[in-house]
């Protein structure tokens, strides 16, 4: 069957590829805009563009599907289903309706928990035991369509959301190709999702990422596994603005933000409740270091503190 394919960052990137690698035909790929970053501007393409200008993929990068021409061009291709991988932007009906088979959406979560744009990171804020992916029949709502097909996987003490990112990116794209056969053989009844367990995972706010040490420490540990690897969880170390990057729970107690020990093994901060041993930090404009690395130049001693 002739495809559209919509996808924007490396998550997308990962089905694209599944894609091509089985032999299904890709028309047309449409991704976000170029965006340009740092001091000299500099263009940075998509994960998915990359992809696609390596294969020859005719590439449409619109600033909105809303419009009548381009809603023209993706009618032309005469598609039989499009495929949406964390695209970032809402499909409206009129797009909806264009391919004969509809459209298709991977989605990082167990339905109908965590819809929305970030559902990785909410998973692990929440503290969730599990997540998973769906393939989805799109609707016109926010991840509300019924589902084709769903797999669990767990999520362990030591997953990021880059480590869960990269498990579910492999199980999405190996769902959408099972999701594949299944339509080619007409034999993939969807499920419309559950009214109970619907909850939503809102983009990521830079806000969110600042550490509160008078919070109890679990919370803190899933902040840092969470914006690992973005944006980063933010705190202060006396004066200085730094980033932590790992850590793990530690069974003391003490005034919030007060270091309690500080040595190879890691910097020991007491939280509101319980504390963290922090393993791995990165000042302002500089480089991600493991505690013991990190000490070597910046001394901490016990009794100086951590705050936001």
């Amino acid at each position: 069957m002739k495809i559209i394919f919509a996808g924007t960052p490396e998550f997308a990137a990962r089905a694209l590829s599944a894609l091509l690698a089985g032999g299904h035909e890709v028309a047309l790929v449409v991704t976000q805009p170029d965006r340009t970053a740092g001091r000299g501007l500099k263009v940075n393409l998509s994960p998915v563009k990359r992809l696609a200008e390596a294969h020859r993929i005719p590439v449409a990068q619109p600033v909105t599907l809303k419009d009548s021409a381009v809603q023209d061009t993706l009618r032309a291709v005469g598609a039989d289903l499009v495929v949406v991988a964390a695209y970032g932007l809402l499909l409206p009906q009129a797009v909806l309706d264009i391919p004969r088979l509809g459209a298709l959406n991977i989605h990082a979560s167990l339905l109908p928990r965590w819809r929305g744009a970030a559902p990785i990171q909410r998973a692990l804020l929440a503290g969730d035991s599990e997540t998973g992916a769906c393939i989805m029949k799109m609707d016109s709502g926010l991840d509300t369509g019924p589902v084709l097909l769903c797999e669990s996987l767990p999520i362990s003490d030591e997953d990021t959301a880059q480590t869960l990112h990269d498990r579910l990116a492999e199980l999405g794209a190996r769902l959408l190709l099972e999701a594949l056969e299944g339509l080619a053989r007409g034999a993939l009844p969807a499920r419309p999702q559950p009214d109970a367990g619907v909850s939503y995972a809102p983009k990521i706010d830079r806000a969110e990422a600042r550490l509160d040490w008078f919070r109890p420490a679990v919370e803190v540990w899933r902040k840092v596994r969470a914006f690992n690897p973005h944006p980063g969880a933010v705190t202060r170390l006396g004066e200085v603005e730094v980033k932590i990057w790992r850590a793990t729970p530690a069974a003391v107690s003490g005034t919030p933000g007060e270091v309690l020990e500080a040595g190879a093994r890691g910097i020991v901060v007491a939280c509101g409740e319980a504390g963290l041993r922090v393993e791995e930090l990165q000042r302002a404009g500089g480089r991600r270091l493991t505690c013991g690395e990190y000490l070597r130049g910046h001394p901490v001693l016990p009794g100086e503190h951590f705050g936001n």
